[in-house]
């Protein structure tokens, strides 16, 4: 397992960090995901050999937020 941190921006509210999550969460391999709204980021824990950290940020991105 893998983890990493993205920077996520244009998160306002829980109802975004729900979002966020429900998009990591949705990815195949990704085991855990803890989208911090204070922080702008999220901690994603993920099978490498199922995703990347480019499907996750697309992700994200395809939720409507920017990820870096």
């Amino acid at each position: 397992m893998t983890t990493e941190t993205i920077t996520v921006k244009g998160m306002t509210c829980d109802g975004c960090v729900n979002s966020v999550t429900k998009a990591l969460k949705g990815v195949s391999g990704v085991e855990k995901a803890d989208v911090d709204l204070a922080g702008q980021k999220a901690t994603v824990t993920f099978d490498d050999s199922k995703t990347n950290l480019a499907a996750l940020k697309e992700a994200v991105e395809e939720a409507g937020y920017d990820a870096d």
